[in-house]
């Protein structure tokens, strides 16, 4: 997925544990495989060139599809999985993917907390230690180095922490109403809930809207909270989100 994924699981006998890994791991790589646009052999490119139906595709296919139908269809089309009129699932498909991997591992008989980070989207189930939550700091995209916020998994036994901006890849996401870079003043959008699934989704149409719009949206959204961060240096967050500072 032109990332790198890491893994950390707490309790667990660890051959159990290591098993689980080695599954997780291959799932990843089979989700590269199957969805990747990259790929001129991937399923998602055949289904894209006609060469397949989603009937045809792996399952877990019309999975994703579906779900990325819903992430249009409660952004009001500011997610969407075509680009410039060609299918490209991607912008679902690395949190679907970490969070299916963190679930497999949390039922491992044992394990009482695992993180896994995509790319830094992160899902958090469980704890690390009793009584001591998961803590994810949010790098600052305006200082190298430094962080926005640190977010605590306090209280919720799952938590997920997505970014999107532009401060790692550049003016990569894409307005689906013109098909162009989108025209944003934000540098980064961080959405806070309990599935990585969607809180990638919710990032980058929280981008694509803008602060104004992007923050208003957020707020309706339920068990979602965001951090917002504008080119002028301006940060705005959701009413929530100071119970999830920590």
């Amino acid at each position: 997925m032109g990332t790198v994924f890491s893994f950390d699981v707490r309790g667990g006998e660890p051959g159990a544990v290591h098993e689980a890994l080695a599954e997780a791991v291959a799932g990843l790589h089979r989700a590269d495989a199957v969805f990747s646009t990259y790929r001129e052999d991937s399923e998602v490119s055949r289904l894209a060139r006609g060469e397949l139906t989603v009937a045809q595709c792996a399952p877990e296919v019309a999975e994703v599809l579906d779900l990325a139908a819903e992430a249009e269809r409660l952004s009001e089309g500011w997610f969407s999985t075509r680009y410039r009129g060609s299918l490209d699932p991607t912008g679902i498909v690395k949190g679907w993917a970490a969070e299916r991997a963190a679930r497999l591992l949390a039922g491992v008989a044992g394990v009482r907390g695992v993180s896994v980070n995509g790319g830094g989207d992160v899902q958090l189930l469980g704890t690390p230690e009793p009584q001591r939550p998961w803590r994810v700091g949010v790098a600052d995209p305006l200082r190298p180095g430094g962080l926005a916020a640190v977010i605590s998994t306090a209280g919720v036994a799952e938590l997920s922490v997505a970014t999107s901006g532009t401060a790692e890849r550049g003016a990569h996401i894409v307005d689906p109403r013109t098909g162009r870079s989108a025209v944003s003043d934000l540098v980064a959008v961080t959405v806070v809930g309990p599935r990585l699934t969607w809180v990638d989704c919710w990032a980058t149409a929280a981008f694509a809207m803008g602060s104004r719009a992007g923050l208003a949206w957020l707020e309706s959204l339920p068990d979602v909270e965001g951090l917002l961060i504008t080119a002028g240096d301006e940060v705005r967050c959701t009413g929530g989100l100071a119970a999830r500072l920590g």
